[in-house]
């Protein structure tokens, strides 16, 4: 009886996973989609690893077969980087939860990939140390890695291409390769951490991860200010970062979304309208300055009050509330689906770029909320498909005229979501065909036979 390639995958690899391979059609159900819009599509089969060697020995059985693989962490993306192509198995890390080293007075770490930034943060606390990368969500630092991820704390302290020093991967024939290292910089080689964190699956299977931490600050304080208008708040947002302030978080959320979040998370007290959430991070004195500046700045552009609190209660009440944003939309039209743009222009071009989105959205008739991590010129709009013939179209015009905005005012279609299928078609007008030349030649040179994360990132190839 001949087997086919995927069952001779299954075969070779039973002796080594035993009941972590898995056809279940309820986990397999779990593995054909993240948290986005796009249609999912079951895996053929689920296998869970728990080591590098274990990955490579998985991947080496799809090169030899030609069977393509998903990598699977926390399945919180959502441009359905984890939605399976046909045929494929979905690779799941989520059992790598090993924090292998803390070198706290190097201030860096060393984790397994399916370790999540919450458990990685727990670990570190009661050494006054933290890794800052916040994208909300239950999220892996291997699924953050892959897709590049920052959050609400990347004005102060960076995104993952900042924050990772290294990596263990695992290749497209299953040879592991060590990338970085320890040291804060280094003149050697090409930067292979850099070109695998953003790759989103598609050149290799990142299996350890080598990041920065920091010290846990001295003080923290969290403010709010409401504003008459979006644009009120995006001037004040652009000013703060101009003059150089070192906040740690400066968030907005407009009107819709702020209605939307004190619905969902009973923020009472707060009034439906766009409103400026800030984290002040230092020593007491210099928290103090910082909240005199930019109640100042705050001011001067309409604000309707500044508030600001040093309870740890009152903070985590917030930036719970803000990290539901997405969750508190959906709930605020049921039956809709969800379908998140990812903006991002120059900091000079944010008030421009949102004041236009706005009315783009008010023309459109949808409901669309905005939530934006203002501070790096990053924000996303949650456009609310209505269940309706003709729903998606409306909501995928109005997606394809706000990355037409960027774009002309020198952005990019995705700050930190990636590409995965839901970008593919902006990535020629962004990039342009010569250098998506280049990256198809590097996906070919890592992954001659495409099995690594097929149909992700990359349109497909011009003749």
């Amino acid at each position: 009886m001949t087997h086919s390639p995927l069952q001779q995958v299954i075969a070779a690899l039973t002796p080594l996973l035993g009941e972590r391979i898995t056809h279940n059609d309820s986990i397999r159900t779990q593995h054909s989609h993240g948290e986005g819009w796009m249609r999912a599509n079951m895996p053929e089969a689920v296998l869970f690893a728990r080591t590098t060697q274990e990955v490579s020995a998985i991947v080496a059985q799809c090169h030899a077969h030609r069977v393509p693989l998903v990598p699977f962490g926390a399945g919180t993306s959502v441009e359905g980087h984890v939605t399976p192509p046909p045929g494929a198995i979905s690779l799941d890390l989520s059992q790598m939860t090993d924090i292998l080293q803390v070198n706290a007075d190097d201030l860096d770490c060393r984790v397994q990939a399916g370790v999540t930034r919450q458990a990685l943060n727990a670990h570190l606390r009661d050494m006054g140390l933290f890794f800052p990368v916040d994208p909300g969500g239950e999220a892996t630092i291997g699924g953050m890695c892959a897709t590049r991820a920052s959050g609400t704390a990347a004005v102060r302290f960076g995104t993952m291409r900042e924050n990772v020093m290294g990596l263990r991967a695992v290749m497209a024939d299953g040879t592991v390769v060590d990338t970085g290292g320890r040291v804060r910089k280094s003149s050697t080689g090409y930067d292979l951490t850099g070109l695998l964190v953003g790759s989103e699956g598609t050149l290799g299977v990142i299996t350890e991860i080598q990041l920065r931490l920091h010290g846990i600050p001295e003080t923290m304080a969290a403010a709010v200010c409401q504003f008459p208008t979006l644009d009120d708040a995006v001037r004040t947002a652009v000013a703060i970062m101009q003059m150089g302030v070192p906040i740690g978080r400066l968030e907005l959320l407009d009107d819709v979304q702020m209605d939307a979040c004190i619905r969902y998370s009973a923020l009472e007290g707060y009034q439906r309208l766009t409103t400026l959430f800030f984290e002040f991070q230092g020593s007491p004195a210099s928290v103090r300055e910082q909240i005199a500046m930019v109640e100042e700045i705050a001011g001067d552009n309409a604000g309707l009050g500044f508030t600001w609190s040093e309870s740890q209660e009152e903070r985590t009440r917030l930036w719970k509330a803000r990290h539901a944003a997405y969750w508190a939309a959906l709930a605020y039209r049921p039956g809709h689906h969800g379908l998140a743009t990812d903006a991002i222009v120059p900091i000079s071009a944010l008030t421009e770029l949102m004041t236009g989105v706005k009315e783009d959205i008010g023309r459109s008739g949808l409901c669309a909320p905005i939530v934006g991590h203002v501070g790096d010129g990053n924000f996303h709009t949650v456009i609310l498909v209505p269940p309706e013939e003709g729903g998606y179209e409306r909501a995928l015009e109005l997606d394809r005229r706000i990355v037409r905005r960027a774009l002309a005012l020198g952005g990019s279609c995705s700050g930190e979501h990636g590409i995965g299928t839901g970008k593919i078609e902006f990535m020629e007008a962004e990039h342009g065909a010569p250098a998506l030349g280049v990256m198809h030649a590097i996906k070919h040179a890592l992954d001659p036979y495409n099995i690594l994360n097929p149909g992700k990132m990359l349109p497909p190839a011009l003749a």
